[in-house]
C-alpha cells in the first residue's frame, strides 16, 4: 500500500489520471524521484514521458522516442520490416479519407481489420467481414480512437482468420542489453480483449520459441528500447508462421504469468533499470519452470454479449494466496465498480509443474472466488477452463465465438437447479434466522419454531430465472428440517453450523440426507447466493408489491439501456421515421461504445420525443 495518497481530480480519467501536470505536481509535492505509470492512462504517452524528463523526474518506462515509434501502429510496422520482423499486409499511410480507406480495403481483400493507429486494448478496433459493413465500422473505430487516444487515424490490415495471439515479454537496459522472458498465449479473448492468458504458449518447439524471442528482441533494439515491453504477434495455427502486430511499451496486465514461470519480479526489474542498473539476468540465466495461467475477473454479463457492469461488490471472498496462487486486485467487499474505468475486478494467477496441473489449479481456485452483488464472468471463465478443447490447447482467437453456446450453457447454473442446491439455499435462510434469534434478548425469539402437539411448517419461495420454486419446510426439534422440493423430493437437513472458527457466517457446514458438505451462502437484500462445488447459484425471494417499481422495460415503445453509461451521440430527432435496426443513440461506458437500435417490428414509426442528450448519464 502507498504511504501517502493525494487527490488529483474527479472520477472521469480526463479530469484526473490523464491530467499530466496534476500528476507532476503531486510527484514534486511528495518528493517522489520517479513515476510508475501502471498499465493504462499515461503509461504509453510520449508527451508525459517527455514532461517527466523536463521536470527532472524519472519516468519508469521506455524513452519517449520508443513510445512514439511503437505507439504508432503504422510507423512501427515501417521499422519492423527492415529489422527482419515479419509483418502482415495492409495500409499504414496518412490518407484518412473514408473513400480512400475503402479502396485500400478492397485492394487488401475482405475480411479486414480496422485498427486505431494509437490504439490498444481492443479500443478503436473492428473486424469487417464484408464491404457493405465497412463505413459504419470505420466510423465506430474512429469514434472510439478519438475518445480514448485523441487521434482518430486508423490503419487497415488483412484480417488473419483463426490465428493465435502470442506475445513475447522483452526487457532492455540503458547499456544495449536486451533479453526475452519467453512468451505468453493470449488467444482466449472477447471483444479483442484477453480474459485468460498462459505462459509459456503451448505446443511450440524450442526452435520456434527461440525464433519468436529473438524477433521480439530485434524489434525492441530497433527503437532503442529501455525497460519492460511486450511484442505481440499473430500466429497461424497450422503453419506456425508469425507476424508482428504491435508493441506495448509498458508492463502488461498479464505479466504475472511470466513472473511465475521465470521466477522473476518484473516490477523490481523496472525499478532497477530505471535507476541505471544493468539487467539482473542474461538470456542464458533466464529459464522456464512449469506453467502459469491468469484469469481476468470482470464485472460483466456474458449472456448479454459481455456488457460491462457496475455497482457494489456486496459480497466478496477470494482464494487463499500461496506460492502457486496470486490474487491481484484493488477492491474490497462493499467497494463500487465504477462506470468510469475498466470493469476488471481482479486477476487470479496460478502456477503448476505442467500445463495440466496448472489448469486444474485454475479451475479449483476459480471455484473459490465468490462474488455477489453484480454480474461477473467467473462461471464463464470456469466453463472456458473446463472445455475439452481448451484442455487440449486447441485455442485460437475465435475460441469463444466457436464454442459460445456451449460455454454459456455450461456457465448457466440457474436453468436446472440440483436438489442439494435448493436444500443449501433453504439451510442458509433457516440458519440466518436461527442466528438472528440467538442474538436477540427476547425469550420468545428462541421459540420461533416451537408448536404444541405439532411441527411448524412454512413455505419458502425462491425465484430462479423468473421461475418460481416453492419449498415446503417442516421444522423439527433440534434445528432439523424436512424439505419437500418442487419436484416432490423429500430431503432431511440438519446440523447446520458456521464453518471453521465461526468468524465468517456465510460459510456453513450442513448434513443433507446423511451427507456432510460445505458451502458458502450470502443473503443480500432479497437475494440468496449459494456457492458450492465451484458454481454460483442465485435465487430471489419475492418482494412485496409496494417494493416493486414499474420500470417500463416491457414497453415496446421504450428503448432501455443495457448498461449504465454516458450518451455520447443522439442519432434521431423528434418526428423522424425509424424502422427496425435503425440506430437511435450511441452510449459509452467502461471504454466500450454501444449503439442502441430499434429491435422490434412493432416499434416502427416517428420518434415522438428524445429524453436524453449528449454527455448525460443514461441509466
Amino acid at each position: 500500500m502507498a504511504d501517502e495518497a493525494y487527490w488529483i481530480g474527479a472520477a472521469p480519467s480526463s479530469q484526473s489520471y490523464l491530467q499530466q501536470q496534476k500528476i507532476i505536481d503531486v510527484a514534486k509535492k511528495s518528493g517522489a524521484q520517479g513515476i510508475h505509470p501502471g498499465y493504462g492512462f499515461l503509461s504509453e504517452n510520449s508527451d508525459f514521458a517527455n514532461l517527466c524528463e523536463q521536470e527532472g523526474i524519472t519516468f519508469i518506462g521506455p524513452p519517449a522516442s520508443a513510445i512514439l515509434s511503437m505507439g504508432s501502429k503504422s510507423e512501427s510496422k515501417e521499422i519492423m520490416e527492415p529489422s527482419g520482423v515479419p509483418i502482415v499486409k495492409g495500409y499504414h499511410g496518412e490518407n484518412q479519407d473514408p473513400s480512400f480507406l475503402l479502396d485500400q480495403a478492397r485492394d487488401i481483400g475482405f475480411p479486414v481489420l480496422i485498427k486505431a493507429v494509437k490504439g490498444g486494448g481492443g479500443k478503436g478496433m473492428r473486424v469487417v467481414m464484408q464491404e457493405k459493413d465497412f463505413m459504419e465500422n470505420l466510423e465506430m473505430a474512429k469514434g472510439e480512437s478519438r475518445k480514448h487516444f485523441s487521434d482518430d487515424r486508423v490503419l487497415i490490415e488483412k484480417y488473419v482468420q483463426r490465428p493465435r495471439h502470442v506475445e513475447v515479454q522483452v526487457f532492455a537496459d540503458k547499456y544495449g542489453n536486451a533479453v526475452y522472458l519467453f512468451e505468453r498465449d493470449c488467444s482466449l479473448q472477447r471483444r479483442h480483449q484477453k480474459i485468460i492468458e498462459e505462459a509459456p504458449a503451448p505446443g511450440l518447439s524450442p526452435e520456434l520459441r527461440k525464433e519468436l524471442g529473438e524477433a521480439a528482441v530485434r524489434a525492441a533494439l530497433a527503437v532503442g528500447y529501455v525497460g519492460a515491453g511486450t511484442v505481440e504477434f499473430i500466429m497461424d495455427t497450422t503453419t506456425h508462421e508469425f507476424f508482428f502486430m504491435e508493441m506495448n511499451t509498458r508492463l502488461q496486465v498479464e505479466h504475472p504469468v511470466t513472473e511465475m514461470v521465470t521466477n522473476t519480479d518484473l516490477v523490481e526489474w523496472q525499478l532497477l533499470v530505471a535507476s541505471g542498473y544493468e539487467l539482473p539476468a542474461t538470456q542464458d540465466e533466464i529459464q522456464l519452470r512449469g506453467h502459469s495461467f491468469e484469469a481476468r475477473i470482470y464485472a460483466e454479463n456474458p449472456d448479454s454479449n459481455f456488457l460491462p457492469g457496475s455497482g457494489p461488490l456486496s459480497y466478496l471472498r477470494t482464494p487463499a494466496e500461496a506460492h502457486d496462487v496470486r490474487v491481484e486486485t484493488g477492491v474490497r467487499e462493499k467497494d463500487e465498480v465504477s462506470i468510469h474505468y475498466d470493469p476488471m475486478i481482479a486477476k487470479l494467477v496460478v502456477w503448476g509443474a505442467d500445463r495440466s496441473q496448472a489448469l486444474n489449479k485454475l479451475r479449483t481456485e476459480l471455484g473459490n472466488y465468490t462474488i455477489a452483488g453484480l454480474p461477473t464472468n467467473i462461471n464463464f471463465l470456469q466453463a472456458c477452463a473446463g472445455h475439452p478443447e481448451f484442455a487440449a490447447a486447441n485455442i485460437t482467437t475465435d475460441f469463444i465465438d466457436d464454442h459460445k453456446s456451449v460455454l454459456l450453457r455450461a456457465a448457466d447454473t440457474e436453468t436446472a437447479v440440483p436438489n442439494d442446491v435448493f436444500a443449501k439455499a433453504v439451510a442458509a435462510i433457516m440458519h440466518a434466522k436461527t442466528l438472528a434469534a440467538r442474538t436477540n434478548d427476547s425469550p420468545w425469539d428462541g421459540l420461533q419454531h416451537f408448536r404444541l402437539n405439532s411441527h411448524h411448517v412454512e413455505n419458502i419461495t425462491l425465484l430462479a430465472h423468473g421461475v418460481e420454486h416453492t419449498v415446503n419446510v417442516e421444522c423439527l426439534p433440534g434445528d432439523r428440517y424436512t424439505l419437500t422440493l418442487p419436484n416432490g423430493t423429500t430431503m432431511a437437513v440438519e446440523d447446520i453450523r458456521t464453518s471453521g472458527d465461526g468468524s465468517d457466517e456465510s460459510f456453513i457446514d450442513v448434513t443433507i440426507d446423511g451427507h456432510r458438505s460445505r458451502c458458502n451462502a450470502a443473503l443480500l437484500d432479497h437475494d440468496v447466493h449459494v456457492f458450492t462445488e465451484g458454481n454460483h447459484f442465485t435465487f430471489s425471494q419475492p418482494r412485496e408489491s409496494y417494493e416493486m417499481a414499474d420500470s417500463g422495460a416491457d414497453d415496446p415503445d421504450k428503448v432501455a439501456a443495457p448498461m449504465t453509461g454516458t450518451v455520447v451521440k443522439v442519432m434521431v430527432t423528434p418526428g423522424q421515421e425509424v424502422k427496425e435496426g435503425d440506430t437511435l443513440l450511441v452510449m459509452e461506458a467502461m471504454k466500450m461504445e454501444v449503439r442502441l437500435r430499434r429491435v422490434t417490428q412493432l416499434a416502427r414509426g416517428p420518434v415522438s420525443d428524445t429524453r436524453v442528450s449528449s454527455s448525460l448519464f443514461f441509466i
